[in-house]
């Protein structure tokens, strides 16, 4: 089972990067393997923040699978907290956590663990998997650049 859980600094407020790993429609102009996204539905939280259910499309070498998951966001905590629904997953569990630091910068906790039902997808993905994850990490910090500019300082 990959699993990936990484922390780190970024030039950005909690609030910026927030935003960016919450806006699920978007994935398909910036993160690499990410052929298509699509909201089934939002329902905001009586406690806050919302319930997102969506779907994605990944597309990798031969393989191209989509899958549902449930977003809880939750805007005033700055936390993403993502649980499957349906695809070829066997389970995934994945959050964020982000946290404002001082100068305007955040820390941002990232953690994903997934398993694919179909063995040998499991073997192609385990082989690249930290690569992936980071190149994955690396799309959302070029896309807070592109987004909200170059910080200074």
């Amino acid at each position: 089972m990959p699993t990936h859980s990484e922390k780190r600094q970024l030039p950005w407020s909690a609030r910026q990067i927030y935003d960016l790993v919450a806006d699920v429609a978007a994935y398909p102009e910036f993160l690499p393997w990410v052929a298509a996204a699509r909201i089934r539905r939002r329902v905001p939280l009586e406690e806050g923040g919302e319930l997102m259910e969506a779907d994605l499309v990944v597309s990798f070498k031969v393989f191209r699978e989509r899958f549902g998951s449930r977003v809880r966001l939750d805007p005033d905590r700055l936390t993403i907290d993502v649980e499957y629904i349906d695809g070829p997953f066997r389970h995934l569990d994945n959050h964020w956590r982000f946290t404002d630091l001082p100068e305007g910068a955040c820390e941002v906790d990232f953690f994903v663990d997934f398993e694919f039902r179909s063995p040998l997808l499991q073997k192609v993905i385990g082989l690249v998997f930290n690569e992936a994850m980071q190149r994955i990490v690396r799309a959302f910090e070029a896309r807070a650049e592109q987004v909200h500019g170059r910080p200074t300082g």
